[in-house]
């Protein structure tokens, strides 16, 4: 793919012709979810092994630089969720610096993704493998946060799943009722609230319109946060909070500091920071996909993915030296900002504004959080987040589908993300190769009549499909049909449906002509297309048809 170093945020075009009443509608998006966001950045922080402030600062300072610098119009971006897993292993093996380190070598090849236009490469993981891994890291998730959801003494949780679930069992005998409670209820709040104010429930009829209204813009994480924060303070529940654990979050902006840097180290990084990269450019771009389906505002324009990443690897390049951690397009938040009523990258600026004032402000008050609450929180999140309707869907796929997908699913869940993904992508390729070399055929034509005396024997294949490596075998059948037929016989190879050829399938037709010129006959490669015929001719096969008995190739 050509080298284009354009680089033109979306935000560029959006403000042509931006109007009063879309920066209005813009200030009110980001401003919720701002709100939406100010839960999620420190329960993300606090999963992954990091103090709250380092998901506050990654969704301030990169979901202003993704929407500032993004090519898509109303993407929000941040800490995520499919980041638990990989930043808590990576913070378990190597360290907290080393993160840092590792997520702004993810940055500099997100920049180079997009510089090199290899956005839509992206594309090309099946959807079977990115199923897989998503619901893999939901159930992850959903395990990492029951520790607090049990309120269980247990000082650090291991970073693999037997150690996670032998860990859980051997300390289940403290069990604080109080912090599960809490967090069933914050699980039951988020799950009711919004149907409150479905048309036809109880409250739209005992409450009048407006008053309804007003209430069902409240977002669901604030409300369980503060409502259950306040009941917890108030009763005094013997519950771990935010203050208990981390000392609070402190109330100043982030001091710019540079991570222990050395090659040596980054070379020992090699797999955490593609693990980063890959997974921040797949989050990113099937967020903006989804957000562009979503999109009904008529200045809506569809993502510029190459721009995307580019916004992508800036802000995790920038992140690490404030404390942050990675970044990458945010679902839930983003289709917050769209059911909002968003209409550029503004909102998602507004967004990472409104938490800076909510952090130099209210800091102080999350000492009170429970992490009962954040984790019934991360719970709901996990829920959400993983597609589960897709096993039972599963009785409707071919065998090649559920393979890919529990397969990565179960490495998922049972290592790690990574040797998912390369598993994943190795079984899809080589199932690909089967299917595609199911599909290649070389069928025999029926000869019209009897050759008569004195008259050449010719033999005809009609060749259907792609000729590649993984169907070279199928010629040997007409190898050794030369190799027993009559001496001299003719072949004519019909390419009329041959649709791809490549260097193996090249070498396979040569095995022909050798037979065939061996036992004296002629070979002819007839109704070629545009592909196949340029690499006869390229490699000089052709040139090697007319030299032997003067057969030919015909186009």
């Amino acid at each position: 793919m050509p080298f284009s170093p354009a680089f033109r945020p979306r935000l560029i075009d959006a403000l042509r012709g931006y109007t009063k009443s879309r920066w209005l509608a813009d200030v009110g998006a980001g401003v919720t979810v701002g709100i939406v966001a100010l839960p999620l950045a420190m329960a993300f922080a606090i999963a992954s092994g990091l103090k709250p402030e380092a998901g506050l600062w990654t969704a301030i300072i990169a979901g202003f630089l993704i929407s500032a610098l993004g090519g898509a119009n109303t993407q929000i971006g941040g800490p995520a969720g499919a980041f638990i897993v990989i930043v808590y292993g990576i913070v378990e093996r190597y360290g907290v610096a080393n993160l840092l380190i590792s997520t702004a070598c993810a940055g500099v090849i997100l920049v180079l993704l997009g510089l090199f236009r290899l956005g839509t490469l992206v594309r090309f993981v099946p959807v079977s493998i990115v199923i897989g891994f998503t619901n893999g890291i939901a159930v992850l998730i959903a395990l990492s946060q029951v520790k607090d959801w049990l309120g269980l003494s247990i000082d650090r949780m291991p970073g693999n799943f037997f150690s996670q679930v032998s860990t859980l069992a051997q300390h289940i005998g403290t069990f604080n009722p109080y912090a599960f409670g809490l967090g069933l209820a914050c699980v039951a709040l988020l799950f009711l609230w919004p149907r409150l104010f479905l048309k036809g429930s109880p409250v739209i009829r005992l409450m009048e319109g407006h008053t309804v209204r007003r209430f069902a813009r409240v977002p669901a994480p604030v409300v369980a946060l503060v409502a259950l924060s306040l009941l917890a303070w108030g009763l005094r529940f013997p519950v771990e909070t935010i203050g208990s654990r981390f000392g609070g979050i402190p109330q100043a902006l982030p001091v710019f500091a540079l991570p222990d840097f050395s090659w040596e180290t980054v070379r020992l990084l090699v797999t955490p920071t593609l693990t980063i990269a890959l997974l921040g450019a797949i989050e990113s771009l099937l967020c903006a996909r989804v957000a562009d389906q979503l999109a009904t505002d008529p200045h809506h324009k569809k993502h510029d993915p190459n721009q995307e990443l580019m916004a992508q690897g800036a802000a995790n390049m920038i992140v690490p030296f404030f404390g942050g951690m990675p970044a990458t397009g945010t679902i839930a938040r983003t289709v917050t900002n769209i059911r909002a009523g968003a209409t550029s990258p503004v909102a998602g600026m507004v967004h990472a504004l409104t938490l800076l004032a909510i952090v130099l402000v209210a800091a102080p008050l999350a000492l009170h959080i429970p992490l009962a609450v954040l984790a019934g929180i991360l719970l709901f999140v996990a829920w959400n987040m993983g597609e589960w309707h897709e096993f039972v869907r599963l009785k409707h796929f071919s065998n090649h589908y559920r393979l890919l997908m529990l397969g990565t699913f179960f490495l998922t869940v049972v290592f790690d993300l990574t040797v998912a993904v390369e598993v994943g992508l190795f079984m899809a390729c080589a199932l690909f190769v089967r299917r595609m070399s199911g599909l290649f055929r070389a069928v025999r034509e029926p000869e019209p009549t009897p050759t008569p005396p004195g008259q050449r024997t010719v033999a005809r294949w009609r060749l259907h499909g792609a000729l590649f490596f993984g169907a070279a075998a199928k010629i040997d059948p007409i190898v050794q049909a030369v190799e027993t037929g009559p001496p001299g016989m003719d072949v004519v190879l019909d390419a009329c449906e041959l649709v791809a050829l490549d260097t193996t399938g090249l070498d396979a037709l040569e095995q022909i002509l050798k037979a065939v010129a061996a036992r004296g006959g002629r070979m002819s490669v007839v109704n070629l297309h545009e592909q196949p015929r340029s690499l006869i001719e390229r490699s000089g096969f052709a040139d090697r048809l007319a030299a032997q008995g003067g057969a030919s190739v015909d186009v």
